[in-house]
Protein backbone atom coordinates (compact mmCIF):
# COMPACT_ATOMS: atom_id res chain seq x y z
CA UNK A 1 0.00 0.00 0.00
CA UNK A 2 1.32 3.45 -0.70
CA UNK A 3 2.41 5.86 2.20
CA UNK A 4 0.45 8.51 0.44
CA UNK A 5 -2.76 7.10 -0.06
CA UNK A 6 -4.94 4.74 2.42
CA UNK A 7 -8.05 3.64 1.05
CA UNK A 8 -9.64 2.92 4.27
CA UNK A 9 -10.47 5.46 7.24
CA UNK A 10 -12.36 5.55 9.96
CA UNK A 11 -12.37 9.20 10.82
CA UNK A 12 -14.49 11.89 9.49
CA UNK A 13 -17.45 9.50 8.56
CA UNK A 14 -21.04 10.27 8.58
CA UNK A 15 -23.28 8.62 11.10
CA UNK A 16 -26.99 8.86 10.51
CA UNK A 17 -27.40 9.07 14.34
CA UNK A 18 -24.56 11.57 14.59
CA UNK A 19 -25.41 14.40 17.27
CA UNK A 20 -22.32 16.75 16.36
CA UNK A 21 -22.80 18.84 12.48
CA UNK A 22 -20.70 16.75 9.91
CA UNK A 23 -18.13 18.75 8.02
CA UNK A 24 -19.05 18.65 4.14
CA UNK A 25 -16.62 20.52 1.70
CA UNK A 26 -17.89 22.03 -1.87
CA UNK A 27 -15.83 19.36 -3.48
CA UNK A 28 -17.82 16.43 -1.74
CA UNK A 29 -21.13 17.82 -2.63
CA UNK A 30 -20.13 18.06 -6.09
CA UNK A 31 -19.01 14.06 -6.34
CA UNK A 32 -22.71 13.44 -4.68
CA UNK A 33 -24.02 15.38 -8.07
CA UNK A 34 -21.41 13.23 -9.83
CA UNK A 35 -21.65 9.71 -8.50
CA UNK A 36 -23.88 8.95 -5.24
CA UNK A 37 -21.85 5.71 -4.74
CA UNK A 38 -18.70 7.11 -4.71
CA UNK A 39 -19.95 9.97 -2.26
CA UNK A 40 -21.37 7.06 -0.22
CA UNK A 41 -18.50 4.77 -0.01
CA UNK A 42 -15.78 8.18 1.08
CA UNK A 43 -18.46 10.04 3.47
CA UNK A 44 -20.39 6.87 4.99
CA UNK A 45 -18.11 3.62 4.49
CA UNK A 46 -14.61 5.36 4.85
CA UNK A 47 -13.45 4.07 1.16
CA UNK A 48 -12.65 7.13 -0.74
CA UNK A 49 -11.29 7.26 -4.53
CA UNK A 50 -7.78 7.53 -5.05
CA UNK A 51 -6.31 11.22 -5.74
CA UNK A 52 -5.30 12.52 -8.44
CA UNK A 53 -1.49 13.65 -9.02
CA UNK A 54 -1.07 17.49 -8.31
CA UNK A 55 -1.25 20.07 -11.01
CA UNK A 56 1.85 21.81 -9.77
CA UNK A 57 2.44 23.92 -12.22
CA UNK A 58 -1.46 25.25 -11.90
CA UNK A 59 -0.95 25.90 -8.30
CA UNK A 60 1.97 28.07 -9.11
CA UNK A 61 -0.04 30.25 -11.21
CA UNK A 62 -2.73 30.52 -8.22
CA UNK A 63 -0.14 31.39 -6.11
CA UNK A 64 1.25 33.94 -8.32
CA UNK A 65 -2.09 35.37 -9.18
CA UNK A 66 -2.96 35.75 -5.29
CA UNK A 67 0.13 37.82 -4.69
CA UNK A 68 -0.30 39.81 -7.46
CA UNK A 69 -4.13 40.35 -6.18
CA UNK A 70 -2.53 40.49 -2.51
CA UNK A 71 -0.34 43.85 -3.11
CA UNK A 72 -2.70 45.21 -4.76
CA UNK A 73 -5.23 44.84 -1.72
CA UNK A 74 -2.87 45.91 0.28
CA UNK A 75 -3.16 49.33 -0.95
CA UNK A 76 -6.56 49.30 -1.63
CA UNK A 77 -7.11 49.92 -5.34
CA UNK A 78 -7.88 47.82 -8.37
CA UNK A 79 -5.66 45.36 -10.11
CA UNK A 80 -5.83 47.19 -13.45
CA UNK A 81 -6.96 43.11 -15.08
CA UNK A 82 -9.61 44.72 -13.34
CA UNK A 83 -9.47 48.21 -14.73
CA UNK A 84 -9.24 46.55 -18.32
CA UNK A 85 -12.08 44.66 -17.97
CA UNK A 86 -14.60 47.18 -16.83
CA UNK A 87 -14.83 45.52 -12.70
CA UNK A 88 -15.91 48.05 -10.47
CA UNK A 89 -14.38 46.85 -7.40
CA UNK A 90 -10.82 46.23 -5.53
CA UNK A 91 -9.85 43.23 -3.76
CA UNK A 92 -11.37 42.70 -0.56
CA UNK A 93 -9.05 43.74 2.78
CA UNK A 94 -10.65 41.80 5.37
CA UNK A 95 -8.58 39.59 8.37
CA UNK A 96 -11.45 36.77 7.55
CA UNK A 97 -9.55 36.53 3.87
CA UNK A 98 -6.78 34.15 5.51
CA UNK A 99 -9.38 31.74 7.12
CA UNK A 100 -11.56 31.68 3.39
CA UNK A 101 -8.43 30.71 1.50
CA UNK A 102 -7.72 27.91 3.49
CA UNK A 103 -8.14 24.40 2.67
CA UNK A 104 -9.29 23.42 6.08
CA UNK A 105 -11.27 26.11 6.95
CA UNK A 106 -12.50 28.54 3.88
CA UNK A 107 -16.23 30.09 4.25
CA UNK A 108 -18.71 27.85 6.64
CA UNK A 109 -22.01 27.57 7.49
CA UNK A 110 -24.23 25.07 9.66
CA UNK A 111 -26.79 24.36 7.63
CA UNK A 112 -29.54 23.42 10.16
CA UNK A 113 -32.05 21.24 7.90
CA UNK A 114 -28.74 18.68 7.33
CA UNK A 115 -26.77 19.50 9.88
CA UNK A 116 -23.95 19.90 7.59
CA UNK A 117 -21.25 22.11 7.99
CA UNK A 118 -20.18 23.07 4.66
CA UNK A 119 -17.52 24.99 4.03
CA UNK A 120 -14.88 25.99 0.46
CA UNK A 121 -12.36 27.51 0.43
CA UNK A 122 -12.44 30.80 -2.18
CA UNK A 123 -9.15 31.96 -4.12
CA UNK A 124 -10.44 35.71 -4.37
CA UNK A 125 -13.70 37.85 -3.14
CA UNK A 126 -13.53 41.44 -4.58
CA UNK A 127 -15.60 44.45 -3.34
CA UNK A 128 -17.50 46.91 -5.11
CA UNK A 129 -17.95 50.40 -3.39
CA UNK A 130 -21.30 49.72 -1.79
CA UNK A 131 -20.54 46.81 -0.12
CA UNK A 132 -21.22 43.70 -2.43
CA UNK A 133 -18.93 40.79 -2.50
CA UNK A 134 -17.85 39.46 -5.57
CA UNK A 135 -16.75 35.65 -5.82
CA UNK A 136 -13.48 34.92 -7.98
CA UNK A 137 -11.81 32.26 -8.90
CA UNK A 138 -8.10 31.44 -10.59
CA UNK A 139 -7.95 28.68 -13.46
CA UNK A 140 -5.00 28.08 -15.72
CA UNK A 141 -4.85 25.99 -19.11
CA UNK A 142 -2.57 26.02 -21.97
CA UNK A 143 -4.84 25.85 -25.29
CA UNK A 144 -4.51 27.41 -28.83
CA UNK A 145 -8.06 28.41 -28.97
CA UNK A 146 -9.94 31.53 -27.22
CA UNK A 147 -10.40 30.33 -23.44
CA UNK A 148 -14.14 30.32 -22.88
CA UNK A 149 -16.32 28.58 -19.75
CA UNK A 150 -18.52 26.53 -22.49
CA UNK A 151 -17.29 23.28 -22.28
CA UNK A 152 -19.44 20.46 -20.44
CA UNK A 153 -16.63 19.58 -18.01
CA UNK A 154 -16.44 23.33 -16.81
CA UNK A 155 -19.97 22.91 -15.45
CA UNK A 156 -18.40 21.68 -12.36
CA UNK A 157 -16.37 25.08 -12.20
CA UNK A 158 -19.63 27.08 -12.53
CA UNK A 159 -21.20 25.08 -9.21
CA UNK A 160 -17.85 25.39 -7.72
CA UNK A 161 -18.40 29.57 -8.08
CA UNK A 162 -22.07 29.29 -6.70
CA UNK A 163 -21.48 27.34 -3.94
CA UNK A 164 -19.06 29.64 -2.56
CA UNK A 165 -21.88 32.17 -3.65
CA UNK A 166 -24.23 30.43 -1.20
CA UNK A 167 -21.70 30.07 1.61
CA UNK A 168 -21.10 34.14 1.61
CA UNK A 169 -24.64 34.78 1.67
CA UNK A 170 -25.53 32.96 4.54
CA UNK A 171 -22.76 33.92 6.39
CA UNK A 172 -24.28 37.21 6.75
CA UNK A 173 -23.21 38.93 3.26
CA UNK A 174 -24.66 40.96 0.54
CA UNK A 175 -22.88 39.12 -2.56
CA UNK A 176 -23.28 39.94 -6.46
CA UNK A 177 -24.62 36.91 -8.43
CA UNK A 178 -22.20 37.76 -11.14
CA UNK A 179 -18.28 36.28 -10.16
CA UNK A 180 -15.36 36.19 -12.04
CA UNK A 181 -13.04 33.43 -13.65
CA UNK A 182 -9.23 34.58 -14.00
CA UNK A 183 -7.94 32.67 -15.82
CA UNK A 184 -4.15 32.33 -16.79
CA UNK A 185 -3.42 31.01 -20.87
CA UNK A 186 0.07 29.73 -21.25
CA UNK A 187 1.19 30.19 -24.66
CA UNK A 188 2.42 27.71 -27.02
CA UNK A 189 3.28 29.77 -29.82
CA UNK A 190 6.75 31.39 -28.90
CA UNK A 191 9.87 30.63 -31.19
CA UNK A 192 12.12 30.56 -28.13
CA UNK A 193 11.28 28.42 -24.55
CA UNK A 194 13.61 30.25 -22.65
CA UNK A 195 12.86 28.76 -19.55
CA UNK A 196 9.71 31.16 -19.39
CA UNK A 197 6.20 30.58 -19.80
CA UNK A 198 4.01 33.45 -20.68
CA UNK A 199 0.73 33.86 -20.32
CA UNK A 200 -2.53 35.74 -21.26
CA UNK A 201 -4.98 36.67 -18.53
CA UNK A 202 -8.55 37.18 -19.16
CA UNK A 203 -11.35 38.06 -16.95
CA UNK A 204 -14.60 35.69 -17.71
CA UNK A 205 -18.14 37.07 -15.79
CA UNK A 206 -20.52 34.38 -15.16
CA UNK A 207 -23.28 34.74 -13.36
CA UNK A 208 -24.49 32.17 -10.87
CA UNK A 209 -27.84 30.39 -9.55
CA UNK A 210 -27.22 29.03 -6.09
CA UNK A 211 -30.98 28.11 -5.89
CA UNK A 212 -29.96 24.04 -6.35
CA UNK A 213 -27.50 23.94 -3.20
CA UNK A 214 -30.17 23.80 -0.41
CA UNK A 215 -31.96 20.86 -2.00
CA UNK A 216 -28.72 19.29 -3.29
CA UNK A 217 -27.82 19.13 0.62
CA UNK A 218 -31.25 17.59 1.29
CA UNK A 219 -30.48 14.84 -0.96
CA UNK A 220 -26.82 14.07 0.23
CA UNK A 221 -28.06 13.63 3.63
CA UNK A 222 -31.08 11.14 2.61
CA UNK A 223 -28.43 9.08 0.64
CA UNK A 224 -25.91 9.11 3.80
CA UNK A 225 -29.05 8.27 6.04
CA UNK A 226 -30.01 5.15 4.26
CA UNK A 227 -28.21 1.61 4.65
CA UNK A 228 -28.07 1.03 0.83
CA UNK A 229 -25.53 1.66 -1.14
CA UNK A 230 -27.08 3.95 -3.81
CA UNK A 231 -26.75 3.17 -7.51
CA UNK A 232 -23.67 4.08 -9.91
CA UNK A 233 -23.84 7.49 -10.95
CA UNK A 234 -23.66 7.90 -15.07
CA UNK A 235 -20.54 7.25 -16.55
CA UNK A 236 -18.64 7.01 -13.72
CA UNK A 237 -14.91 5.76 -13.85
CA UNK A 238 -14.07 4.56 -10.80
CA UNK A 239 -17.59 2.70 -10.71
CA UNK A 240 -17.34 1.05 -13.59
CA UNK A 241 -13.55 -0.28 -12.55
CA UNK A 242 -14.62 -1.71 -9.47
CA UNK A 243 -17.57 -3.33 -11.43
CA UNK A 244 -15.29 -5.01 -13.70
CA UNK A 245 -12.55 -5.73 -11.20
CA UNK A 246 -14.53 -7.10 -8.92
CA UNK A 247 -16.26 -9.54 -11.76
CA UNK A 248 -13.40 -10.19 -13.36
CA UNK A 249 -12.00 -11.59 -9.66
CA UNK A 250 -14.80 -13.73 -9.09
CA UNK A 251 -14.55 -15.42 -11.98
CA UNK A 252 -10.91 -15.89 -11.97
CA UNK A 253 -11.67 -17.23 -8.27
CA UNK A 254 -13.97 -19.65 -9.12
CA UNK A 255 -12.53 -20.90 -12.40
CA UNK A 256 -9.30 -21.98 -10.72
CA UNK A 257 -11.52 -23.66 -7.62
CA UNK A 258 -13.54 -25.39 -10.27
CA UNK A 259 -10.55 -26.47 -12.10
CA UNK A 260 -8.69 -27.54 -8.70
CA UNK A 261 -11.76 -29.67 -7.96
CA UNK A 262 -11.97 -31.46 -11.29
CA UNK A 263 -8.17 -31.85 -10.93
CA UNK A 264 -8.84 -33.58 -8.06
CA UNK A 265 -11.26 -35.93 -9.27
CA UNK A 266 -9.03 -36.98 -11.49
CA UNK A 267 -6.38 -37.93 -9.35
CA UNK A 268 -4.36 -35.21 -10.51
CA UNK A 269 -3.33 -34.35 -6.97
Amino acid sequence: MSEYYNPKRTRNLYSPTGKTSFRLSRSKIDLFLECPRCFYLDRRLGVGRPPGFPFTLNSAVDHLLKKEFDFHRSVGQAHPLMEQYGVDAIPYDDKKMADWRDTFKGVEYEDPETNFLVFGAVDDVWVKKDGELIVVDYKATAKDAEVTLDAEWQDGYKRQMEIYQWLLRHAGYKVSSTGYFVYANGKKDREIFGGKLDFDLKIIPYTGDDSWVSETLKKAKETLDKDDIPGIGKACDYCDYRESAGKTIREFVLDNAKKKKDDKKEGLF
